[in-house]
């Protein structure tokens, strides 16, 4: 990995939003509209912030029907798989991130756009 490899990686990590989404794709893949429910912010916000998330390489995405379902890159380089087991430690410990996994586990994830979690 080259420097300019792990500035993209921490230019990722380095907004709010974009880690609280890979705090909730570490319980599993979701679906765009549950990714809104349970961050409270617009479509078009979450969805830009996944796709800066996707050409980076940090997530991955496919298509169900009308849905996108996204969850954390199966092969992550070693710098991201190193702050997503930072960010796994901060879960209970920083506030959004609890609130953000209480809704997400108070959200019903079994409708047809979501795989089996």
């Amino acid at each position: 990995m080259n420097s300019d490899d792990l500035c993209q990686v921490y230019r990722c990590l380095c907004d709010r939003t974009r880690l609280r989404i890979l705090n909730l794709l570490g319980e599993g893949a979701l679906c765009v509209c549950h990714l809104q429910e349970v961050l409270g912010e617009p479509q078009v916000k979450v969805s830009k912030h996944l796709s800066y998330l996707k050409s980076h390489g940090l997530v991955a995405c496919e298509r169900r029907a009308n849905w996108m379902i996204y969850r954390i890159a199966e092969r992550p380089n070693r710098v991201l798989e190193e702050n997503l087991r930072c960010l796994q430690d901060l879960r209970g410990e920083t506030a959004v991130f609890k609130a953000d996994l209480a809704r997400l586990r108070a959200t019903d994830t079994s409708a047809a756009c979501c795989p089996s979690r």
